[in-house]
């Protein structure tokens, strides 16, 4: 199992959930998020992205340019991971800044190979992404704990087992309806034929 860290350049994270995120992971700066990182007194093993935000010849030999245009840094660096075999990914430095990235942010989501565990870290709480190609995502949190599911595309089956709230294989697209749901304490279950975002509030 190979994890990686995705610094973004939003607002910087609490500095000791990312040395525990650090734990048997490498370190890689999304673009402008590398310098923060570094500020924030972590070491990065990389810059990611079309380095536009960074003074290229720090990292001579350290970055890799990822310059197709019609995507984010973020978006690219997850198509990276991937190719070079991390199973898990967590992003920092996701909050914040313009409504555009924040949603951004999401819609990288959608373009993230399948086979890779994303989990985007916000200051409330934490994102988790599933692909329909992962098969089903199942937890457990404690009773009355809320959840909420987002659909990131057009979905014609969606099921949700085991919670206050539950689906059938029912359509679901980018909407409020999966807003709030809450644990009964049991095991929950969630299958999708589409992108899901999951958000876990702290």
């Amino acid at each position: 199992m190979m994890r990686a860290v995705l610094w973004c350049n939003g607002d910087s994270p609490n500095p000791e959930m990312v040395s525990n995120l650090l734990d048997d992971a490498t370190l890689f700066g999304v673009d402008g998020g590398t310098d923060k990182a570094i500020a924030a007194g972590f070491e990065v093993s990389e810059v990611l992205g079309d380095l536009d935000s960074v003074n290229i010849a720090d990292w001579k030999g350290h970055s890799t340019l990822l310059s197709d245009d019609s995507s984010s840094d973020l978006a690219k660096s997850f198509v990276l991971m991937s190719e070079r075999g991390f199973t898990e990914v967590d992003v920092v430095g996701i909050d914040g800044g313009s409504s555009e990235h924040v949603l951004g942010t999401w819609a990288a989501l959608t373009r993230a190979p399948p086979g890779i565990s994303i989990k985007l870290h916000h200051s409330s709480g934490i994102t988790k992404r599933l692909h329909p190609d992962d098969g089903p995502l199942d937890f457990v949190i404690p009773k009355d704990d809320e959840f909420s599911v987002f659909a990131l595309e057009d979905c014609k089956q969606v099921t949700i087992s085991g919670a206050r709230w539950n689906l059938n294989s029912e359509p679901m697209n980018f909407s409020t309806k999966g807003l709030h749901n809450q644990s009964l304490g049991e095991e929950i279950s969630i299958s999708t034929d589409g992108v899901l975002a999951i958000i876990f509030q702290s």
